[in-house]
C-alpha cells in the first residue's frame, strides 16, 4: 500500500492532481458560479449532480452556502457587508484567509437564508451533502489512499487547498485588487489573466461583474475562458442550455436620431457605453490636455485617465484630491468628465417612464454636441447608431 494500487510515478501522480483539481475548478465555475449563483445556463441533471457530489468529496463545501455568500458579495460589493473585500478587510487577509471568511459567512443563517434561494433542497442534500460536510471529504482521504499509497494523503491536501486558495483566496482578493479593467463597473473587480485556464474562467473577474448573469466571462477577442469552453461542449452535447450571455451593442449607419431603440442600447449595453466613451472621448482628450511629447506628461495623462473613469465611490481620499485639481486646471476634461456622470445618470433613472429615458438621452447628446469638445460631439453623433443586439 505505499505506492497504492496505481503504483503510479511522481509525474503521474502530478498529472493526476492536475486533472482533480480540474475538474473541481470546472464545477466551481460551470455549476456553483454560472448555473447556480446566476442562473446564467441550465445543466442536465446528471451533470449537475455529478458536480454537486464532486464538489461535496473535494471541498465539503454545500450549494446554498456557496451561492448565498457569492450572491451576497454581489448585493454588498465592498461595503462592510461584503463578505471578502479587500478594499475593506485588506488584500492580505482575503488572500491567506479566505476560507476562514467563508466559514464566518456559511455561520449566518439569515444570509443563507436570505440569498441561496433555488438552490437544490432535495432528500440526498438533506440528509447527505447538508448534515455530513465533512463525510465527503473523509471519504476522498480513503479513496485517495488506496489508490496511490502514501503519497494520496498529499494528492488529498492539495485537492483540500486548491479551492480555499485559487477561489477564496485569489479571486475574491487580487480579482478585486489588481489587474485590469475593460468595464467600470461600480466596484473594484479585475481581471487578473486574460487567459482564464488556471481557475476556469474566473480571472476574467471585472467582466463577470459588469454582466453577472453572462454564462462567459470572456469580452474581447483576445481574452479565453475555459469554462466558457466546457459549457459549448456540454450545449454540444445536448448537456446543457445557455441563459444568457452578454452582447455587444450593435451600430445601425442609417440610424440618424435618438429613438427608443437607442435607449434600450443604452441601457441594456451601458458598460460596453461606458467602456467606448473612456476609449472614444476621455483618452484622446486627456492626452491631448495633458500629454504633449515629453515622458511625464504620458505617464500624468495615463494617471488622469484612471482617475477620470473610476467611480468617486471606489477613491480613496488622495485620488479624489488628484481628481479635483486635474478637474480644476482643465474646464474641457471637467466638461468630459461631467459628462460621463450625466450618461450614466440617464440609465440609473430606473424609476422614470421610457419617455423621459427618451427626453434625458436627447438632451444629452444636444449638451455633447453642443461642447465644442470635437471627441465628446463624435461619441454623440455615434451614439445615435446604437441599436440593442438580438438576445
Amino acid at each position: 500500500m505505499i505506492h497504492g494500487v496505481l503504483d503510479l510515478s511522481w509525474w503521474q501522480l502530478i498529472v493526476v492532481v492536475l486533472g482533480m483539481t480540474h475538474v473541481t475548478i470546472v464545477a466551481v465555475t460551470v455549476y456553483l458560479h454560472r448555473c447556480q449563483a446566476h442562473r446564467a445556463l441550465n445543466l442536465h441533471p446528471v451533470v449537475a449532480h455529478f458536480f454537486r457530489f464532486w464538489l461535496w468529496m473535494t471541498t465539503g463545501m454545500i450549494t446554498g452556502e456557496w451561492v448565498g455568500v457569492h450572491r451576497r458579495h454581489h448585493a454588498r460589493c465592498e461595503t462592510p457587508e461584503d463578505p471578502h473585500s479587500p478594499q475593506v478587510l485588506g488584500l492580505s487577509k482575503v488572500l491567506w484567509e479566505g476560507a476562514e471568511l467563508y466559514r464566518d459567512a456559511t455561520a449566518k443563517e439569515d444570509l443563507i437564508q436570505r440569498y441561496a434561494h433555488g438552490t437544490p433542497d432535495d432528500w440526498i442534500e438533506r440528509r447527505l451533502y447538508r448534515r455530513y460536510p465533512i463525510l465527503g471529504v473523509s471519504l476522498m482521504l480513503v479513496i485517495d489512499f488506496v489508490l496511490f499509497g502514501i503519497p494520496g494523503i498529499a494528492v488529498w491536501a492539495v485537492q483540500m487547498i486548491w479551492i480555499p486558495f485559487f477561489a477564496a483566496g485569489v479571486i475574491n482578493g487580487i480579482g478585486h485588487y489588481w489587474g485590469y479593467r475593460n468595464f467600470q463597473s461600480p466596484d473594484a473587480a479585475t481581471n487578473i489573466s486574460p487567459w482564464g485556464i488556471l481557475i476556469g474562467g474566473e480571472e476574467l473577474h471585472n467582466n463577470h461583474h459588469a454582466f453577472p448573469s453572462s454564462a462567459k466571462l470572456s469580452a474581447r477577442w483576445w481574452e479565453f475562458d475555459i469554462g466558457w469552453m466546457y459549457i459549448r461542449l456540454f450545449s454540444m452535447l445536448g448537456l446543457a442550455e445557455v441563459r444568457r450571455v452578454a452582447r455587444k451593442p450593435v451600430m445601425d449607419l442609417s440610424k440618424s436620431v435618438i429613438d427608443m431603440d437607442t435607449v434600450k442600447a443604452v441601457v441594456t449595453h451601458r458598460m460596453y457605453i461606458l467602456a467606448n466613451y473612456a476609449r472614444e472621448v476621455i483618452k484622446p482628450v486627456a492626452d491631448e490636455e495633458l500629454c504633449r511629447s515629453e515622458q511625464h506628461c504620458r505617464r500624468l495623462a495615463r494617471q488622469a485617465r484612471r482617475l477620470l473613469v473610476r467611480e468617486e465611490s471606489s477613491m480613496d481620499e488622495s485620488s479624489r484630491q488628484r481628481l479635483e485639481s486635474i478637474l480644476s486646471n482643465s474646464q474641457v476634461l471637467a466638461t468630459v468628465y461631467r459628462s460621463r456622470k450625466q450618461l450614466q445618470d440617464v440609465w440609473d433613472r430606473t424609476a422614470t417612464s421610457q419617455e423621459a429615458l427618451l427626453a434625458a438621452l436627447q438632451q444629452w447628446c444636444r449638451d455633447a454636441e453642443g461642447s465644442g469638445i470635437r471627441a465628446l460631439q463624435d461619441f454623440a453623433q455615434s451614439l445615435r447608431r446604437y441599436y440593442p443586439a438580438a438576445t
